[in-house]
């Protein structure tokens, strides 16, 4: 019976939704992870020990997925960064185009809708390894065709942010 009552507390756990203490160590720690859970309590309003069972408890549900450094492309000899539209016969999540995400150069895949299947993010070390990267791209069965997107400068580069705009201001539409 314990073992039944158990499975039911878990699977109700894990549909929980975020409260504003998650969200708020989420952010905590999307800022720096490398904050000690007494860091982070200070900020959320908790106890290091209460912290910690929300951090487990968001890791064992998938929310918050781990935590990773964040490279500077240029600082480690990658600055030439491009959003690389694929036109493919077909689905462009195909077994084919995913054999693409092995390659280093490759930052993020996404498939979308609209006059391309898949968008990448691509960061190499020059036009020139662009170039290279575009090559076996157009060897991949099924590619008809790219449009490249070469990025200039950056103005905000973050992940997933915790924190959600309830109060959007209202804004006056403009008269005709």
């Amino acid at each position: 019976m314990d073992e039944k009552k158990e499975n039911v507390q878990r699977s109700t756990r894990s549909k929980r939704t975020l409260d504003a203490f998650d969200r708020k160590i989420l952010a905590a720690l999307e800022q720096d992870a490398r904050q000690t859970y007494a860091d982070i309590g200070r900020a959320a309003n908790l106890s290091a020990p209460a912290v910690y069972e929300r951090v487990k408890r968001m890791m064992a549900n998938g929310v918050l997925a781990g935590t990773s450094a964040r490279i500077d492309g240029a600082l480690s000899g990658k600055p030439f960064l491009a959003f690389v539209h694929v036109d493919a016969d077909g689905w462009g999540k195909s077994q084919r185009v995913m054999t693409l995400q092995s390659y280093p150069e490759v930052e993020e895949m996404h498939s979308v809708a609209g006059d391309t299947c898949v968008i990448m993010k691509v960061r190499t070390a020059s036009a020139t390894d662009l170039e290279h990267f575009l090559s076996q791209l157009y060897a991949v069965p099924g590619v008809r065709g790219t449009k490249s997107f070469i990025v200039l400068s950056t103005y905000l580069e973050r992940g997933v942010q915790a924190n959600i705009t309830s109060d959007w201001p209202d804004v006056p539409l403009p008269a005709n």
